[in-house]
């Protein structure tokens, strides 16, 4: 008989042999698409992988500066090729001969900013009667040389201990005569150039003769071959009979204009400017050779009655007729400037000038020094207008005040520096001229196209 055989059968063992009967199963990575085998191609495809940022860096810093030399060298070959593609050059142009009116908003209504009279009525304009001197100044007695100057090498220069720029032209004005010269009375004594026969600022017979005619003029000047002369245009039939057109040059100044082309006729005029060469001038700062026809044009024009001037950088575009009415005849004034249009206080002027390097700044901190002591407040308005001007255009009667006004103002660009926008306020409040018009900058920018400094001048040799 069979035995019986029992087999027990655990959980234990049953999980343990179903574990030890999984398989564990590889998974097959995915093959890149492109996978770089051994060599240097390998190698250089992995510093690549890894410093490609560097290297596109590197190429971009390469490009820019491959781009910026080609460019600079196209440009200087332009400079040198044809300097009438440059974009100064093309500004002038847009700007030369407009006519336009200059137009500002009031209240909302679009306005001109001269309001000037038609061409039929300018064409009937008469000059006003000479009406009696309102004002304390009756006539003005200009300093000369008394002789005391012992003349040396035909030199303009005085030979003193000081630090100003006096000189055979101006005299040798003290502090003292300063003071005096601001002292309204009727009969005033002023240095205002011409001091010495030996001072310079030498004109030709003819031209002396032909200026002496002169009843109004428009006047500019170059020295040093500054500036272009840019014809004015905008005048009516009645002005290119009364009114003179004037420009004062030196030699420097008439060998760079025939060089681009302007040549003096044989009647000494280029367009409708008389052309009037200057020999020996007084200044080695050509600026202050341009302040000469600028402020003292009742001396080199002691018969006109009325005078315009106009800088060099701009081109006049307006009657001067009809100039004269609307700022002098219709304001009842006998002297126009502009106002300045970035700012009001001599002071605010004065940290403006060290900034941008238009004079030193001892010359500037001994100028306002002086005007402290003299008592010119900070003060930015003056009768309700600006107490600062822009010189570019002066517009004015010839008067013993207005005379006088310019000679102190001439005074005090020679003592100290050559901006005359500094010293125009001292001179404004000491000389109380009545009758001033200081228009606005909108009127200014009416009267002419600016087409700024073409040129840098060229310093006389001392």
């Amino acid at each position: 008989m069979l035995n019986s055989i029992s087999i027990s059968v655990s959980d234990d063992d049953s999980d343990e042999s179903v574990g030890r009967m999984k398989v564990r199963v590889r998974r097959k990575r995915k093959k890149s698409f492109f996978r770089p085998k051994g060599g240097f191609l390998g190698r250089a495809l992995r510093v690549l992988s890894r410093w490609w940022l560097l290297l596109v860096f590197i190429l971009a810093i390469a490009l820019l500066v491959f781009e910026s030399l080609k460019l600079g060298k196209k440009q200087g070959e332009a400079v040198k090729v044809d300097p009438q593609h440059s974009e100064g050059y093309r500004e002038q142009q847009t700007n030369l001969n407009r006519l336009d009116p200059t137009t500002r908003i009031i209240n909302g209504v679009r306005e001109v900013c001269l309001k000037m009279l038609n061409p039929e009525e300018i064409q009937q304009l008469e000059f006003p009667a000479i009406a009696e001197l309102s004002s304390t100044v009756k006539n003005v007695i200009y300093k000369s040389d008394p002789g005391i100057y012992a003349i040396e090498s035909n030199t303009t220069f005085l030979s003193y201990a000081g630090t100003t720029r006096f000189n055979l032209f101006t005299g040798n004005q003290t502090l003292e005569e300063r003071e005096e010269s601001v002292t309204v009375k009727e009969t005033a004594e002023v240095h205002c150039g011409f001091y010495s026969d030996h001072g310079g600022f030498k004109i030709s017979d003819d031209d002396k003769r032909f200026m002496q005619t002169c009843k109004v003029v428009v006047s500019t000047c170059a020295f040093g071959g500054g500036d272009d002369l840019y014809q004015p245009i905008g005048m009516s039939e009645a002005s290119l009979r009364k009114v003179c057109y004037v420009a004062f040059w030196d030699e420097i100044t008439r060998v760079a204009q025939e060089i681009e082309g302007n040549k003096i006729g044989d009647d000494s005029m280029i367009g409708k400017w008389r052309i009037v060469i200057v020999k020996d001038l007084p200044f080695a700062d050509q600026r202050l050779n341009g302040k000469i026809p600028k402020m003292l044009s009742h001396r080199l024009f002691p018969q006109a009655r009325y005078s315009i001037w106009v800088d060099s950088k701009s081109q006049f575009r307006r009657d001067p007729l009809g100039v004269l009415e609307a700022l002098l005849w219709r304001t009842n004034s006998v002297f126009a400037i502009s106002e300045h249009g970035a700012r009001s206080s001599l002071y605010e002027e004065a940290k403006a000038v060290v900034k941008k390097h238009k004079a030193t700044p001892e010359e500037v901190e001994g100028q306002i020094k002086q005007y402290l002591l003299d008592g010119i407040p900070e003060d930015r308005r003056l009768h309700g207008k600006k107490a600062l001007a822009e010189a570019s255009i002066i517009v004015r009667e010839h008067s013993p005040v207005t005379n006088l006004f310019t000679c102190v103002w001439f005074n005090e660009v020679v003592r100290f520096t050559s901006r005359d926008q500094l010293s125009f306020p001292y001179v404004l409040r000491r000389v109380k001229l009545k009758g001033m018009n200081m228009f606005p900058v909108c009127a200014r920018k009416d009267l002419v196209n600016s087409m700024g400094h073409k040129r840098k001048v060229k310093p006389l040799l001392t």
